[in-house]
């Protein structure tokens, strides 16, 4: 993998040659490991979310919006115009759930903030339908995420550059996901700056949420109350790995056509 020709591309043409030529890997890991507690923590969301099927079935608006916004996540994309705004429904499925604050939106696929001293993000971007594509498109955020960062508090704040960040991130399809921690340390981000091949190999963890119906997944999402449940326990595990003042909250979506 070392002699694999490397050229400067966006982030969003990134895909598994990428993560070969700068040696990268992703490991996925049952819940326990992954999350390093067993069991997974109730979700924090109202009752009637866990217990009722369908957004007219709410009686508090807010968890009304939080369905409305898992249907519309779900639904075909017919168009450009489609897609897009798939996108702002895919972000909104989020919100409720705590994983943006204090948020300043700035177009329909990324929104960002500036907590305290720390530059923080949330980037939902429109990739495409591919899944095989979502994973190395996230992982090449996250490590301009922490070149960012390092740029920030180097140039603007004073303060010295960190060697290593985890940036823990998602990848939605419909309104099914997959949860990553993606360690970036300094060698990475040089080695992709430079097109060099990094010693030190990244390992990426991943974990996909066990289901009952697995192969219907991608079909089924969050709308049955099992997968619910599920899903959302995941969502509540994984906020310990969000710092709201020291790391960015990646979020690529896949949406389906």
């Amino acid at each position: 993998m070392a002699n694999l020709l490397r050229t400067a591309r966006s982030g969003s043409d990134w895909g598994r040659r990428e993560l070969a030529a700068y040696n990268i890997a992703i490991q996925f890991q049952d819940a326990a490991t992954f999350f390093g507690v067993n069991p997974l923590p109730a979700p924090t969301v109202a009752n009637e979310v866990l217990t009722r099927p369908h957004a007219d079935d709410m009686q508090d608006d807010s968890n009304y919006k939080l369905l409305r916004y898992m249907d519309l996540a779900m639904g075909p994309v017919l168009t450009e115009d489609m897609y897009r705004e798939q996108g702002w429904h895919a972000q909104g499925l989020i919100y409720p759930l705590e994983f943006v604050e204090n948020t300043f939106m700035q177009n329909p696929t990324s929104a960002s903030w500036t907590p305290m001293t720390f530059f923080s993000s949330f980037k939902r971007t429109n990739v495409t339908n591919k899944l095989k594509h979502a994973e190395p498109q996230l992982v090449a955020e996250a490590i301009a995420a922490f070149q960012s960062n390092n740029w920030k508090r180097v140039h603007l704040l004073g303060q010295d550059p960190l060697p290593m960040r985890m940036i823990p991130g998602i990848t939605l399809t419909g309104t099914s996901p997959t949860f990553f921690k993606v360690p970036v340390a300094q060698e990475l981000a040089d080695a992709v700056e430079f097109g060099v091949y990094p010693a030190t190999p990244t390992i990426v963890y991943a974990h996909l949420p066990y289901l009952p119906r697995p192969a219907r997944r991608l079909i089924e999402g969050m709308k049955p109350l099992d997968n619910r449940s599920q899903i959302l326990s995941c969502y509540e595990a994984f906020k310990q790995f969000v710092n709201w003042y020291g790391c960015d909250v990646l979020s690529q979506c896949v949406l389906q056509r």
